[in-house]
């Protein structure tokens, strides 16, 4: 006598199935990312460099990775404000994005957080995540943390730690000039290392403190003047774009013949402005150099190639990585499934093994300390078609870097 029961056999089909295509359930999907930095004004030639990047990884990922799932850009120019990009988030609502990201200026990166938060708050089962790929104000992930806010890049203060540990063991360093843009960042980079080179070089003057406006100045030669005045043999400044191009380009003018200890001087326009009188001058702490090998560094070579241009902002493939980990883990493409596995999350990256900081929010990962060098066999990067590039000096472990948070997480 047959005692199976069809219908109980159905059920189990059926459920082997369910948890068979669970598995790949985003597999196929489209992913939209919402791209929110400026196309316009004095940065935009950094917004153009950064949109162009996600559009090409977004062609290198669709082509695989772990969930499957295909990702589109979708851009809005900020103008590197923050009410327009509060404007932004309204729009990408509007056009069905769950993704945004955004990198340049911590003033805006701040109003996307509060928007995200007010919108995911307002409206649940349509929340948002918002991945910041190059904001450094540490309050993003101390005082001002938030559970829909992943930050990709090392923070102010991470970088701080890594450049002043390098620079307590440079003898020549013994006067510092502070030029910083008169904003969060800048702020926090003048503070962070008068307060870390008091614990670490005691002995270090710091001749000159400026800050001045972020994306207006066009004329730094009086700055410099007072740079020269100073006596200072080291600059020390966390100006990006423009700002920090233009300053170089001052310094060239004027003959000023010290070190530059930089955050962000691979970034457009500014290797151009270094060249070769900047050899063995300008130094860069950042989570890659000119050469990384592997896969990132083809790519790098396959974006030169396509758009004459460097592709230096190497937190898109970060985004990229992360996101595509996360949804396979998640098994789905929901905001809320997917923040909650990026929490802790570890993968590995171009420069070895990252972890998503639960705590914070807050990507822990290593950090090099590269100087500006005319290429060679070892070093064949040319940036910006100058013939240079940067060429790592020092690499410290993520541990090196790592700083403690106050984040007071509040989880949904």
């Amino acid at each position: 006598m047959n005692r199976s029961n069809p219908m109980l056999k159905l059920s189990i089909a059926t459920g082997v199935l369910l948890l068979a295509t669970g598995a790949h359930a985003q597999k196929g999907e489209t992913v939209k990312i919402g791209w929110i930095d400026p196309l316009s004004g004095l940065m935009a030639p950094v917004g153009q460099n950064q949109l162009k990047s996600y559009q090409f990884m977004a062609e290198h990922f669709n082509k695989a990775n772990p969930a499957g799932v295909k990702f589109e850009i979708v851009p809005i120019d900020n103008k590197l404000s923050p009410q327009e990009s509060t404007n932004a988030v309204k729009s990408m609502i509007d056009q069905g994005v769950r993704y945004v990201v955004q990198g340049n200026g911590s003033g805006a990166a701040l109003a996307i957080m509060d928007a995200v938060a007010k919108h995911n708050e307002r409206n649940p089962g349509k929340e948002l995540v918002y991945l910041n790929y190059a904001a450094v104000d540490p309050d993003l992930t101390n005082s001002k943390c938030s559970y829909w806010h992943f930050r990709l890049d090392a923070d102010t203060s991470m970088k701080m730690e890594a450049l002043t540990t390098w620079m307590k063991d440079q003898a020549d360093i013994k006067k510092v000039y502070l030029i910083n843009q008169n904003y969060a960042h800048g702020q926090q980079v003048s503070r962070y290392a008068k307060e870390i080179m008091a614990r670490k070089r005691p002995d270090v003057q710091f001749v000159g403190d400026d800050l001045h406006p972020l994306a207006s100045v066009r004329d730094f030669a009086p700055y410099v003047a007072k740079i020269k005045a100073s006596g200072a043999d080291t600059v020390l400044t966390g100006n990006w774009g423009s700002d920090l191009t233009l300053l170089v380009k001052a310094a060239n003018d004027a003959g000023l013949n010290v070190k530059f200890l930089t955050y962000y001087a691979s970034v457009s326009g500014t290797p151009s402005a270094l060249g070769a009188g900047a050899a063995g001058r300008v130094y860069m702490v950042a989570y890659a150099d000119s050469n990384m090998p592997g896969e990132v560094g083809k790519l790098a070579d396959a974006f030169k190639a396509k758009f004459n241009d460097d592709y230096y902002t190497l937190a898109v493939h970060h985004v990229y990585n992360l996101l595509g980990t996360a949804m396979a883990q998640a098994k789905s493409t929901d905001p809320v499934k997917v923040a909650k596995v990026m929490e802790g999350l570890k993968f590995k990256s171009f420069a070895g093994e990252v972890e998503m900081r639960k705590a914070d929010h807050q990507l822990q990962q290593g950090l090099y300390v590269s100087v500006w060098k005319k290429a060679d066999a070892k070093h064949p990067y040319s940036v910006e078609n100058t013939g240079y590039n940067f060429q790592t000096m020092k690499y410290y472990e993520p541990f090196v870097a790592s700083t403690p948070t106050s984040c007071q997480m509040k989880r949904p």
